[in-house]
């Protein structure tokens, strides 16, 4: 949990320390995701450890790590995080004497396998794969899904990236911005502030308000009636939905796909490429605690486990050590 901080949300870690990480928005998530739990009668408690769970799984640098090792392993048994975040859980860590794992309940372990937003699609064949996730599931969801969108947008403003003249027929930041009342020229932090916290504000408030009402027209009695609906109840508006449809299409034109980024991602699939196939070549450079995982789990595996497991910073040093001719004794 605490590499997190060391791993890519959009920008590499050593890129600014005042971006985010992935630890910075995971606990963001919790945080909504807490709040949203509470404000719906719901289990705080387990709301609170799948979004604290959720993106253990993630490689170093972001989604471009994602892919590298998808592309890598695609045919010893696939790569994608959230069942990696479930690996971690259940089998890496050891924590006990008698089993691996950490011990957690299965809400809480369907709750991971099971989270799912536009960029991450859900394979839960062990976890009942034919039912939804239960409503905590399905509010760690909508809470990344609101704190990726409001916080990189934070991030591209910071970064500038992004600037104010860029976002005047971007609907939802019209709207946020007329609602602190701000009619100003120039973007300083504390508007922006401002303005992303009233985002995250309105939209929390949409959330419990659209799913309240979901709840009382579905008629569900029970967990399983929840599970067994053929749609999600918790869930923005109608409204929100297409303003958040409008953003995140201008994050990926603007942000995602700037050059910057795609530059940075394209340096990070070859970078974790060359460290797969050097390890895979020659196990014996792996660290020993590594190397004895190889019999249980097979060498393709545990190499991708090691990989995924590691920081950007990490990563980038394990590169140097290996291909840097100047670091030779």
């Amino acid at each position: 949990f605490r590499r997190l901080e060391y791993k890519t949300q959009v920008f590499i870690n050593y890129e600014g320390d005042y971006y985010r990480t992935r630890l910075t928005h995971t606990l963001e998530v919790a945080q909504i995701g807490r709040t949203l739990a509470r404000a719906l009668g719901a289990n705080e408690d387990l709301t609170e450890s799948i979004c604290l769970a959720h993106d253990l799984g993630h490689p170093p640098f972001g989604h471009s790590g994602e892919i590298a090792l998808a592309r890598l392993m695609q045919d010893h048994g696939g790569f994608e995080h959230n069942k990696q975040s479930l690996r971690i859980v259940t089998e890496l860590e050891q924590r006990y004497p008698d089993f691996p794992g950490l011990n957690l309940s299965w809400e809480v372990l369907e709750g991971i396998v099971k989270h799912e937003t536009e960029y991450d699609k859900t394979d839960a064949r062990d976890f009942n794969p034919d039912l939804r996730g239960h409503i905590e599931a399905q509010i760690a969801n909508v809470a990344d899904e609101l704190a990726y969108t409001a916080h990189d947008l934070d991030d591209g403003l910071r970064s500038g990236m992004i600037t104010q003249e860029m976002l005047e027929e971007i609907e939802i930041w019209q709207v946020m911005k007329s609602s602190i009342g701000w009619q100003g020229d120039g973007l300083d932090d504390l508007t922006r502030h401002r303005i992303i916290r009233r985002l995250i504000g309105k939209e929390v408030d949409d959330i419990v308000e659209t799913t309240s009402r979901n709840l009382k027209e579905s008629g569900v009695q029970s967990v399983e009636d929840l599970q067994r609906l053929d749609y999600n109840v918790v869930t923005f508006s109608e409204t929100f939905h297409r303003r958040n449809r409008q953003l995140k299409d201008f994050l990926y034109k603007n942000l995602y796909r700037h050059y910057r980024v795609v530059r940075m991602a394209v340096k990070a699939e070859r970078l974790i490429s060359e460290l797969f196939n050097a390890y895979c070549s020659e196990p014996t450079i792996l660290p020993h605690h590594v190397q004895q995982r190889v019999e249980k789990f097979g060498l393709h595996r545990t190499v991708c486990d090691y990989i995924a497991g590691m920081t950007d910073r990490y990563a980038t040093e394990e590169y140097r050590k290996l291909f840097n001719a100047e670091t030779l004794p």
